[in-house]
This record gives C-alpha cells, sequence and structure tokens, in this order.
C-alpha cells in the first residue's frame, strides 16, 4: 500500500465514523430515546455552532483559549526540557529528585482549581497555573528517559576527548533525547487543551469553557453541545499539527521515515 493510499483509508475511516456517530446523535432524539431537551438532534446541534461561528464573541473567546494553551504548553515544555536535562546529566541528581518527582506528578490538576482562584481569581493566570502543572509533566517524564537512553560508552567517550557539557549535550544527549521530547509535546498539547478549558469552565477564565458555562446556566442546550463540538474539533486539530510537527522535526529518524515510507 503507498502512503497515499493509506492516507485515503485512514481519511475514509474517519469520516465514516464521524458519518455514523452524526447519525446516531440524529436518531436518538427523533425516535423519542432521549428528550430533545436534554440531547438535540445533530443537525440542530450544527445549526446552533453554524450561527455562533457568526458572532464575533466566539472567536474571541477561542482566541482566549488558544492564548492560554499557546503560552501554558511553551512555558511547560521549555521548563520540563531545562529540567530533565539537567536532572539527567548531573550524577546523582536523578536519583536525588526521583522522589520528589513521583510526588508531585500524580497530583491532579483540578487539585489546585482552589489554590489558582486564591492567587488569580477568574483570569488567564489561574488557566496557565493548572495548564502549566498538567503540561509540565508530561514532557519532563519523556526527557529523563530520553536522557537515560543516551549511550553511556559514547558519553564518557565524549568527555574524554574534551567536549564541553554544552558540546555533549547539543550533539549527544539532545539528538538521543529528541524523539522522547517529541512524544512528550504530543502528550502535553493534548493535555495543556483540556486544562485549558478545564479552567475556564471551572474557574470562570475567559474562553470556551467560561461560553460553555454561560450557556449551560442560561438553559441554552444546543449551544453547549456546539461549543463541546467545537471544542473537539479544536483539540484534533491541535493533535494533528504537533503530529506533523513530530513527523517535520524527526524527518531523519528511522521509525518516522519507515512510517512516511509504508
Amino acid at each position: 500500500m503507498t502512503r497515499g493510499d493509506g492516507t485515503l483509508a485512514r481519511l475514509g475511516y474517519g469520516a465514516a465514523g464521524l458519518g455514523g456517530l452524526l447519525l446516531l446523535t440524529e436518531a436518538v432524539p427523533r425516535l423519542g430515546l432521549v428528550d430533545e431537551r436534554f440531547l438535540p438532534p445533530a443537525s440542530e446541534i450544527l445549526t446552533t455552532l453554524a450561527g455562533q461561528l457568526r458572532t464575533p464573541e466566539l472567536w474571541i473567546a477561542l482566541a482566549e483559549t488558544m492564548r492560554g494553551w499557546a503560552l501554558g504548553l511553551a512555558l511547560a515544555f521549555c521548563a520540563a526540557v531545562v529540567t530533565g536535562v539537567i536532572i539527567g546529566i548531573v550524577p546523582g541528581l536523578r536519583t536525588l529528585t526521583n522522589s520528589t518527582v513521583e510526588f508531585l506528578r500524580p497530583i491532579p490538576s483540578v487539585a489546585l482549581v482552589p489554590l489558582a482562584t486564591l492567587l488569580f481569581g477568574p483570569s488567564l493566570g489561574s488557566t496557565l497555573m493548572l495548564v502549566v502543572y498538567a503540561s509540565f509533566w508530561q514532557v519532563l517524564i519523556q526527557v529523563l528517559y530520553g536522557v537515560a537512553a543516551v549511550d553511556s560508552v559514547a558519553f564518557d567517550t565524549a568527555r574524554s576527548y574534551g567536549l564541553s557539557a554544552w558540546s555533549r549535550v547539543r550533539h549527544l544527549v539532545w539528538p538521543t533525547a529528541l524523539p522522547y521530547v517529541m512524544t512528550g509535546l504530543r502528550l502535553a498539547a493534548a493535555v495543556a487543551f483540556i486544562l485549558a478549558v478545564t479552567a475556564e469552565l471551572v474557574i470562570g477564565s475567559p474562553g470556551l469553557g467560561a461560553e460553555i458555562q454561560v450557556a449551560q446556566s442560561s438553559g441554552a442546550v444546543p449551544s453547549v453541545y456546539a461549543l463541546i463540538v467545537l471544542a473537539g474539533l479544536v483539540g484534533i486539530a491541535v493533535n494533528a499539527a504537533v503530529r506533523l510537527l513530530e513527523r517535520r522535526v524527526l524527518a531523519w529518524h528511522p521509525a518516522v521515515r519507515s512510517e512516511v515510507a509504508t
């Protein structure tokens, strides 16, 4: 199977699955299996979404969500990469920090909602706090795995030849860890978007989540579903964009090259 055939097959299956979901969502309330007050037909949801897309308020809310997502992801990524490389290459530091990492990593970000609300209120700061915390661990763990995958013989050889710490990181550690880093970025991008919407929904920070909360409070059920659908579509776009970036950055990697070839 060529690359084009594989892509078309995946798109075809994806379109079939989406079409089936739309038919199911349309049929269930029409047949009276679920009250339309709680689940409007898909056609009504899509019509409502189309109408909302013509309003500037929705685009402003979407821009706020994407700003919180992008800033939080960027901060978490940079901090996690630097921290992970330092922990990984400094002898004994990973053992020293392992218990701390394992203690902090499982703490759910939503548990920080009261603290974020107290510190920043319903603002971008609250969104960033939750997004950065959740995304940081996704990248950090992958960076630690990537640094640990560096061949110890090659690392010792580079050091014996007098390469500086920066040169060893640049020419040996970073190329080895990069596939792990990109995996962490892909995972963190999805988590960051989820937490951005969650922060807006729970705390009331400006964005799609806040719009969903307002629609729910006013009883506009079709609008609630329309905004949820929009959030899902944006999430798919975010994941696709990061995957494309991953393929571009790792075009030299054998795994990516073999995937492209098939």
